[in-house]
């Protein structure tokens, strides 16, 4: 019935400017909008069944209202919507083949819910635009030049001509905040970092080495890599007043070298649901390791890292 009024709503408006919409997954109904003249066409593929589409429909309007120019894009890619303003083709191909591809990989190997509430992906062109906008919209300059997730704003903010690794970097982190909200930082930004360069092996995402290998491997050699111990227990406060990015890299390899022995997914989901009693896996850890000591496993690691090269090597998965 509501089909048949929108396309009803077409023969009195044929001269007004329309938006495709999804209704469902095969067809594509236009539906009269009052925007502005040179306003980029907005592309919606249907909702999940968590977000109605009414759900959407009303974000989308609310969204529409906050954009900077008429240069923007917009595609609901669930759970998410993505917002671009690039071309209206390249903001799709992020859409389709970053986001979705993503979402489903994530979701298949360790998330089980959406966030709670529609979650925006602003993707900017440039670095003029991303701490224009960022500014703009959210009244804060960014501290990176790559991108952030803001738990406040409800929204990624990404520079995507820096490419799309930040992006799957940040996806994470509204399903960790949707599924194990008492993460802690090291596994967060461990599972994070670890698909900022990712692909698909096996029909799994999958992270390959990349950039914070050759500082990781410098600290190893000067003896500044602290035990996994003591990485698993910092807080958001200790993990992320690092400099030197050495936290970040110390567990994204760890996350790196689980993955390789086919133990991450695993170690993941088995510490999830001792959370209560482990808070900061290291225990689980521990168990998924083999129960060996601890000590000499982090010189096992060390040594297996320092054989690494930096690129999209597989070391092999069993």
């Amino acid at each position: 019935m509501i089909r048949k009024v929108q396309i009803a709503l077409l023969v009195p408006l044929a001269l007004a400017v329309t938006v495709p919409l999804f209704l469902n997954r095969s067809s594509y109904v236009q539906i009269p909008q009052p925007v502005q003249p040179g306003m980029r066409v907005i592309e919606t593929p249907a909702p999940p069944a968590r977000y109605s589409d009414a759900d959407f429909a009303a974000h989308v309007e609310q969204l529409k209202k906050k954009l900077p120019s008429t240069d923007f894009t917009i595609v609901i890619q669930p759970p998410f919507v993505v917002v671009g303003d690039e071309p209206a083709a390249a903001v799709r191909e992020h859409s389709q083949h970053t986001v979705k591809w993503a979402v489903d990989k994530l979701k298949a190997e360790y998330f089980s819910r959406d966030p709670k509430e529609i979650r925006d992906i602003w993707l900017f062109k440039d670095a003029a635009s991303y701490q224009r906008n960022a500014q703009l919209l959210f009244g804060e300059r960014p501290d990176t030049p790559y991108g952030y997730y803001s738990g406040a704003h409800k929204a990624l903010v990404m520079n995507i001509s820096t490419g799309g690794g930040t992006l799957v970097h940040e996806i994470v982190h509204p399903f960790i905040e949707a599924n194990f909200p008492a993460c802690p930082p090291w596994l967060n930004e461990g599972l994070g970092s670890l698909y900022e360069q990712s692909g698909e092996v096996d029909g799994h995402i999958h992270g390959f080495t990349n950039w914070r290998l050759p500082g990781l491997q410098t600290s190893i050699k000067a003896g500044a890599v602290q035990s996994f111990r003591s990485l698993t227990a910092l807080d958001a406060r200790g993990f992320y007043n690092d400099d030197k990015g050495t936290n970040y890299a110390q567990a994204r390899y760890l996350c790196y070298y689980l993955q390789q022995k086919g133990l991450l997914t695993k170690f993941y989901r088995t510490f999830h649901a001792r959370q209560k009693t482990d808070p900061t896996g290291y225990q689980t850890l521990r168990e998924t390791l083999g129960n060996i000591d601890m000590k000499v496993f982090k010189r096992k690691w060390e040594k297996y890292v320092l054989g690494l090269v930096q690129g999209y090597d597989v070391t092999g998965r069993p």
